[in-house]
């Protein structure tokens, strides 16, 4: 197989089940990332640093799209994660960013950004990274529109919660 076909894409896993999928899938040749998370836990008698999946329930797989219908096979598998009817596809960039994140940093929290209508935030990525602007609208659990105010007009668009920050 050739890396430049593959993508890596989201699983849902049944629950607590996320080692388990990435040894499945690994044995099997199939390259699979579950991210993990050094923990600090207290015990009666003691302190122990601990690995859990950093996404409860997730798993990331990288195969081509000829491979997906294999992955699903697995035992723990409950499906891909869909994103606008489709396999949500992962930028290799993102996996990147999670590992170098987890091997700098213990106890990571992960939390959605809860935004409402009259919010201000900031753009992170895209082209307007930077502006900052008033929530209009909140749709679903990922996507937000946006006013944003610039040289006297007035601009909306529609943006990922990932490419947002609370200002």
């Amino acid at each position: 197989m050739t890396d430049s076909k593959k993508k890596w894409f989201a699983l849902y896993t049944k629950p607590r089940w996320e080692k388990k999928v990435d040894k499945a899938l690994q044995q099997k040749g199939i390259e699979s990332y579950c991210p993990l998370n050094r923990v600090k836990r207290k015990w009666s008698d003691r302190m122990k640093t601990i690995e859990e999946p950093l996404f409860k329930s997730y798993v990331f797989v990288r195969v081509e799209e000829k491979d997906r219908t294999e992955v699903r096979y697995v035992d723990g598998v409950l499906n891909y994660v869909y994103w606008n009817g489709k396999p949500a596809v992962v930028k290799d960039e993102e996996i990147i960013e999670i590992k170098k994140f987890l091997k700098d940093y213990e106890d990571v929290e992960v939390k959605n950004l809860e935004v409402k209508p009259a919010d201000e935030v900031v753009v992170n990525a895209g082209v307007m990274v930077g502006a900052t602007g008033r929530v209009l609208k909140v749709m679903g659990n990922n996507m937000v529109e946006v006013r944003i105010e610039s040289l006297g007009f007035v601009l909306t668009a529609k943006f990922e919660k990932k490419n947002l920050l609370k200002a």
